[in-house]
């Protein structure tokens, strides 16, 4: 499967839609990037979560920026090449939402 390479960011609109339908997501760095911090009940959570989410992203060629401690994990999303969020960031974000709850990941405030 070949990665898609997006060419535009998306929209302020298709970006507030995103944040509608992805609930404890938030904008950072002045728009350009998704961020969520999650609390797992034990570290095997967080590093199944981990695990899962850095297969998906290798297959995708789009990676989080993330830190672990312990059982929690922050992500913040961004195409860097595009400087903003695109179509990467969305289904990544997606995909990281789903896992967290199969490995009972609860939004922690940032």
């Amino acid at each position: 499967m070949t990665p898609i390479r997006p060419t535009s960011t998306l929209s302020d609109k298709a970006v507030a839609a995103l944040l509608d339908s992805l609930p404890g997501w938030r904008l950072e760095k002045d728009g350009r990037a998704l961020a969520i911090s999650y609390k797992f009940p034990h570290f095997r959570q967080a590093f199944a979560f981990m695990t899962e989410i850095a297969l998906a992203s290798e297959l995708a060629d789009h990676h989080p920026d993330w830190s672990n401690s312990f059982h929690k994990v922050r992500i913040s999303l961004s195409t860097h090449n595009l400087g903003g969020l695109s179509i990467l960031d969305e289904g990544l974000a997606r995909i990281i939402s789903e896992a967290a709850m199969r490995h009972q990941g609860v939004v922690q405030a940032s």
